[in-house]
């Protein structure tokens, strides 16, 4: 009788146990006992073999349309590095900052460009992808929620006063300040300004979502214990004197500007063509000639400035990149598949060879 009431006593201390610790074992269902049905794929060598041609004369056909497409579009690029040379070498001495100096640039069109036409920017030699650099920027300032935030905005983070930037950091202080005007010379003394808006060059998750005035009702008031950019003639709620909604952080050549180029060289979107009375179908051939405000320097870091006309087909701009990189993709999947053709082949001559004997 003691044994068999010792072995119920043990049994019982066993059962609590059990019930008290919970178990490591996973559930008893098909997906944590890894039981689901399953499917492996057996693919034959003239199915892969198919799979591995057809994505060749995808990628060679959407390379040569795209291609083909690029060379559609007709653009005409302006360097006016040297033949603004007096300008830039009056920009080289910081102490003539407040000093205007224009030049004028004239080309001849030799093809109307129809369609719609849009001007371009394009610095050679300006690294826009340092790390460093980059960096160099407020978010909570550029969304309105915190103007006098500069924490992230070395070196140009308050001015020798100790008062806040704003906009702060590196990419605002080095923003594009050009004016390029352009001009249709009908004759030696008639000039005709090409009507070209600023509006809608930006991303529409950039105007609308990334950049936002602070929510006052007078645009300065909100800028109120703060200072421009070393580098800016104006600050930020005076950038342009003739639309009183593109001042702030929500004007459209700064937020083209503060979307970082990956490469040294870059064109960025200035204007486009606005279509009206003599420029209903684009720019028409003709002489014409680019009227510039000369006040950004390039020749401190062996630089080169451009202006770029260009018109747009469905596929982008004018860039080979995307046309090249298919029709590379496609060439590497043909190689691959004539080699894989050829293994194939020899293999089976020699399996029909063994058979026979």
């Amino acid at each position: 009788m003691s044994q068999k009431y010792i072995w119920v006593t043990r049994s019982t201390t066993m059962k609590r146990k059990s019930q008290d610790c919970p178990s490591r074992l996973p559930d008893n269902s098909a997906v944590k006992q890894q039981q689901l049905p399953a499917y492996r794929l057996q693919l034959s060598a003239n199915k892969i073999l198919s799979g591995f041609f057809a994505t060749g004369v995808f990628c060679l056909g959407v390379g040569i349309i795209l291609l083909l497409s690029a060379k559609t579009i007709k653009e005409v690029e302006i360097n006016y590095t040297e033949k603004c040379a007096n300008c830039a070498k009056l920009r080289e001495n910081a102490a003539n900052f407040d000093k205007e100096c224009n030049c004028s640039i004239p080309f001849v069109l030799p093809e109307t460009m129809k369609g719609n036409v849009y001007m371009y920017y394009k610095l050679y030699g300006f690294y826009q992808n340092l790390y460093r650099y980059i960096l160099s920027r407020s978010n909570s300032q550029l969304v309105g929620t915190d103007v006098k935030d500069v924490r992230n905005c070395a070196p140009f983070k308050t001015s020798h006063n100790g008062i806040p930037i704003a906009p702060c950091g590196a990419i605002a202080n080095s923003m594009f300040n050009d004016t390029i005007i352009l001009s249709y010379n009908l004759n030696s003394s008639i000039h005709v300004k090409v009507p070209m808006i600023r509006s809608g060059i930006t991303w529409w998750t950039d105007k609308y979502v990334k950049f936002q005035n602070p929510s006052f009702q007078n645009l300065s008031s909100a800028f109120a214990g703060t200072t421009k950019p070393p580098n800016w003639p104006k600050p930020a709620y005076e950038l342009d004197e003739e639309d009183p909604g593109n001042n702030g952080f929500i004007n459209d050549d700064f937020i083209v500007w503060m979307r970082t180029a990956a490469f040294p060289t870059f064109k960025k979107l200035y204007r486009r063509l606005h279509r009206i009375e003599h420029f209903t179908e684009g720019l028409p051939a003709g002489s014409y000639s680019f009227n510039i405000t000369y006040n950004f320097p390039v020749n401190r870091f062996q630089g080169e400035k451009a202006v770029v006309l260009s018109t747009l087909t469905w596929s982008g701009g004018s860039s080979l990149f995307l046309g090249l990189a298919y029709m590379v993709t496609g060439a590497v999947t043909w190689l691959a598949f004539f080699s894989m053709l050829a293994v194939h082949l020899r293999l089976r001559e020699r399996k029909m060879f063994f058979l026979q004997q």
